[in-house]
């Protein structure tokens, strides 16, 4: 088995890796029990000549790295995470590159996702990484081991194996849609997505922004301040103990808080809402402080209500369906995903508003579908339906 546990077999492989154009990164991780995602196994592959068969076929070309079985320093493989001349291939990367983030305040770079990438090439929306290997690679995963844990020790052949070909076949399925993107010039499609997903800013875990996952219920300022300054403060709590935000309050508890703003402990322990560890005195005595201070908040530092999603002016709820079949149209006229392209929240935004300011209206999407899109909606052109499909019509 390619497992490493030692420093130095870790080293040499990082600097093996390192000689090569690309390298495919897949990670195991738990975070059930905790907010940070606890780092088990990190799969990395180069090219070999291993691919396209099985994942034991050239032990070297593939490896998997044990942190918690080994007394590892992880320093050379965050080095190559960061290596400019090394692409690092993920497939559905984000929670990937948030360990990375949380670990080492690497980003890795560069870097390209092959999920962004077959939405590109008309793969389908959200594409799963099963699909494209039976799609690209033509293999079959043997996903019987997708819900062990993680963290136990050993690990068998079989999950190492398992692990393992999350990164040998994502190195063919990278070459595959790599040369589509180049034959197609896509490539700065999945360049403006790879530019997002490596910013540091899209891992991070601002306190004073967590409040927004709320599903809140009212749009009272108070109401609002106070949600804020609970999510907040418990956002917090959860990072500095390394423990999941509900364990240290749940949502609806927390919404109840900020509706009530109780003033005293008995107000606050009558909530039905709180559980166990929410009725521990120090964190009712927090809990207090922190609506005191929202409630002593004056007038101007008062959150204000996010404004009312754009709603289409009265009768344009055509406009909308127009902009759909357009939307549908136009994607699969370039063979590319729709989702990727624009949301349900961008084609009403587009009805409501003159210029919104949304994705679909800038860079390729704007080019795919956004001018088009803004053309309809002035009465330039109409859509016409033919037994090939939906045809633009352009209007005098």
């Amino acid at each position: 088995m390619s497992l490493i546990t030692d420093q130095a077999s870790l080293d040499a492989v990082c600097a093996e890796f390192a000689e090569h154009p690309y390298v495919a990164v897949d990670t195991e991780f738990m975070r059930e029990r905790t907010y940070w995602p606890q780092l088990c196994l990190v799969q990395l592959a180069r090219p070999g000549a291993d691919m396209g068969r099985a994942p034991t076929a050239d032990p070297g070309a593939a490896v998997a790295i044990d942190p918690v079985e080994g007394d590892l320093d992880l320093s050379p493989l965050f080095a190559l995470m960061a290596n400019p001349d090394v692409v690092k291939v993920f497939h559905a990367s984000r929670q990937d590159v948030e360990i990375f983030h949380n670990l080492a305040g690497v980003v890795p770079a560069p870097m390209f996702d092959t999920q962004v990438a077959a939405m590109v090439c008309g793969y389908g929306d959200q594409v799963g990484y099963e699909t494209l290997v039976r799609k690209i690679a033509r293999q079959g995963l043997d996903k019987s081991s997708r819900f062990t844990d993680w963290m136990r020790r050993p690990l068998s052949e079989k999950q190492v194996v398992y692990a393992l070909g999350d990164v040998t076949h994502l190195r063919v399925i990278y070459e595959k849609l790599s040369g589509q993107l180049k034959a197609t010039g896509r490539g700065a499609w999945v360049a403006e997505e790879m530019a997002v997903l490596t910013d540091p800013a899209t891992y991070e875990n601002d306190p004073e922004t967590a409040w927004r996952r709320l599903r809140t219920r009212s749009n009272n300022p108070k109401f609002l301040t106070a949600a804020q300054a609970l999510a907040a403060w418990r956002e917090r709590e959860a990072q500095a103990r390394d423990v999941p935000r509900s364990r240290v309050l749940k949502d609806d508890a927390l919404l109840e808080i900020a509706s009530s703003r109780p003033r005293t402990l008995d107000e606050l322990g009558s909530s039905r809402l709180l559980q166990r560890e929410g009725r521990k005195p120090a964190t009712l005595e927090a809990i207090l402080s922190v609506i005191a201070a929202a409630e002593a908040a004056p007038r101007h530092d008062l959150v204000a209500p996010e404004e009312d999603k754009p709603q289409p002016p009265p009768g344009a709820g055509g406009l909308v369906e127009l902009l759909k079949v357009l939307l549908k149209a136009k994607c699969d006229a370039m063979d590319v995903a729709q989702k990727l392209v624009a949301s349900s929240a961008d084609l009403d935004a587009l009805a409501a508003l003159e210029s919104p300011d949304i994705p679909a209206l800038s860079g390729w999407r704007r080019a795919v579908f956004g001018e088009d899109a803004l053309r309809l909606k002035r009465g330039e052109i109409a859509l016409s339906a033919t037994d090939s499909g939906v045809r633009i019509v352009e209007i005098a």
